[in-house]
């Protein structure tokens, strides 16, 4: 993204799970980088989910499938709330992927919490052909 004198750079967070990080997460990686001047993905630690390993070492498996160019892209391990972490790294917007229309309900309540809490959210839907895909179906195909 060609940069406008005076224009302020946008950071936008991309946090989830990610275990594993799929295809579908890659295109909304892909996608927020034509977006945003900075994309971080931020993998979380979801007190909901039990992955399979902690958080850097998803880290570190997310970092191993982005292409080496990609050099506005960084990744980053977290245990907080993401708006802490958007406050504390002055990332003004958080980025998240959508399939469906449950999806989308639980995304926007998130969404409204992150905004009472300052930080916005933009949605992205899934390429119709990466709709199947989550990492709990590509876990149950790889284990």
């Amino acid at each position: 993204m060609a940069r406008t004198p005076g224009r302020v750079c946008v950071r936008a967070v991309y946090p989830g799970s990610f275990d594993p990080f799929t295809p579908g997460h890659l295109n909304v990686v892909s996608r927020a980088r034509d977006l945003f001047d900075e994309v971080v993905v931020l993998v979380a630690v979801n007190s909901i989910k039990r992955p399979g390993t902690d958080e850097e070492e998803r880290a570190a498996a997310v970092r191993a499938n982005l292409p080496a160019d990609w050099s506005t892209v960084t990744v980053a391990a977290w245990s907080g709330l993401t708006s802490t972490y958007c406050r504390h790294h002055e990332v003004g917007v958080i980025v998240r992927g959508v399939r469906n229309t449950t999806d989308l309900r639980t995304e926007y309540q998130l969404a409204a919490m992150n905004h009472s809490l300052g930080v916005p959210t933009v949605f992205l839907p899934a390429q119709p052909e990466l709709v199947a895909m989550s990492s709990t179906a590509v876990r149950s195909v790889a284990g």
